[in-house]
């Protein structure tokens, strides 16, 4: 747990995704997003930058710890994927102040902000979402039901003329702020959230 509050090395001149989320639980499209970045983007590493949540929501004590075991294990033979909980050390609350200290801490490093196509649909109702788009190139990664839903978004609409051709999706990592690309490719249907609430069900008495 302790090694996981501290961010994996990285060299300057590399480049890396960040993968945020609350992972809760980790399931094979995180890892498969992961995979595909680090494919099209031609990265050294993607990090997932698993969340402490929601200071208002209430957590049970060791679940931060759960949650990085449980990313671990789902990610056990891809190297290239690294674990970090580092938000938790940094005390912020939001991503776009995770990614604003970051980018400083991390001079020299190329940086790329990764979500699937569901988040690019809410994007726009984010904490300073237009800071984040100034902050580090951004790769949207399609999702299921939100192929032409996430591209027509307010926050899509708005950066369009930052947008690249995903056939160019290797320079992203190069480029400066804003810049973004829609990626297509293989899509699994599965959620946290749904899978959440599974085990919930399977919990509840009968």
């Amino acid at each position: 747990m302790r090694s996981a509050l501290k961010l994996p090395l990285a060299l300057p001149g590399q480049r890396i995704g960040l993968f945020g989320g609350s992972f809760d639980p980790p399931h094979a499209g995180h890892v498969m997003v992961s995979l595909m970045a680090l494919r099209r983007l031609q990265l050294d590493q993607v990090w997932w930058l698993v969340t402490p949540g929601n200071p208002l929501k209430h957590r049970e004590p060791g679940d931060l710890g759960r949650r990085i075991a449980a990313a671990r294990a789902i990610v056990a033979g891809h190297p290239g994927i690294r674990i970090t909980a580092v938000e938790a050390t940094l005390g912020t609350r939001y991503t776009a102040d995770t990614l604003s200290l970051l980018s400083q801490r991390l001079a020299g490093v190329k940086l790329v902000w990764i979500m699937g196509a569901d988040n690019l649909r809410q994007f726009h109702r984010w904490r300073d979402w237009r800071r984040i788009a100034g902050l580090m190139p951004i790769a949207v990664y399609d999702r299921p039901g939100s192929t032409f839903r996430g591209p027509a978004a307010p926050a899509a609409v708005a950066l369009a003329r930052w947008r690249i051709d995903e056939q160019d999706a290797t320079l992203l990592p190069d480029l400066e702020a804003p810049a973004w690309t829609f990626l297509h490719g293989p899509r699994v249907a599965l959620s946290s959230t749904a899978l959440r609430a599974a085990r919930h069900k399977e919990n509840v008495p009968s």
